[in-house]
């Protein structure tokens, strides 16, 4: 249970931006859907996009859809924590919506890759919790990538060209976890959003006060 707030309505804690970050094929999309699942309160980043919408898709719900001279806008009026070109699309988190949602006691998932995870860690510090999901072998992800029958050789080649340059970063993220079962995955990633949503330094305010008043009655 994510319990925001202390019987007298006031707000126990931040929230904290949990980034899930994977090479293409790796689980990040299956955890972070599970995740939401299991943690209604917990928002869901949308971001903003340059690529064309596909059918089905919604503005403001799947993604900001903007064009280029929009989106290049936003960029020089600082209203992305991170932004990125991924394969020849930009790709931003609007800044605002995050910050209101932190303000107000709620965690945001975030579904990104390093380039993204660096910039919000430099953009938000102690607020990130970053968790880099491997697959079991670099066979197991090709032969996950085929599994989906939605891309050509050349995208899943491409993909896993990529990949390669992805797992390099594993270092940089506080939490690194292989992927090889979906339900152990998805429970160890549970027990770390549990586990930092108790942190002694992101229930300061809450717990400060809690303590003074058992000290005082003491007394």
């Amino acid at each position: 249970m994510d319990a925001r707030t202390d019987k007298a309505g006031k707000i126990e804690r931040r929230g904290i931006l949990f980034v899930l970050s994977s090479p293409s094929g790796a689980g990040k999309t299956t955890m972070a859907r599970r995740l939401l699942a299991a943690e209604p309160q917990m928002a869901v980043s949308v971001s903003a996009t340059t690529r064309a919408k596909r059918p089905g898709e919604v503005d403001g719900i799947d993604y900001h859809f903007r064009t280029e001279a929009q989106f290049e806008r936003m960029v020089e009026a600082g209203e992305f924590l991170e932004w990125a070109h991924v394969f020849g699309n930009r790709y931003g988190t609007p800044r605002a919506a995050v910050e209101t949602a932190l303000r107000m006691g709620r965690d945001v998932l975030f579904d990104v890759d390093w380039q993204g995870t660096q910039q919000l860690a430099q953009s938000m510090g102690d607020d990130v919790v970053s968790i880099f999901l491997l697959p079991p072998t670099m066979g197991e992800l090709e032969r996950r990538l085929r599994a989906r029958r939605t891309d050509s050789e050349e995208v899943i080649e491409g993909r896993m060209s990529r990949a390669a340059a992805e797992i390099s970063h594993w270092p940089e993220y506080d939490y690194v976890l292989v992927n090889e079962d979906m339900h152990d995955c998805f429970e160890q990633i549970h027990t770390i959003v549990y586990a930092e949503r108790l942190r002694r330094p992101r229930r300061g305010a809450w717990l400060t006060e809690f303590t003074r008043e058992m000290v005082g009655k003491q007394g």
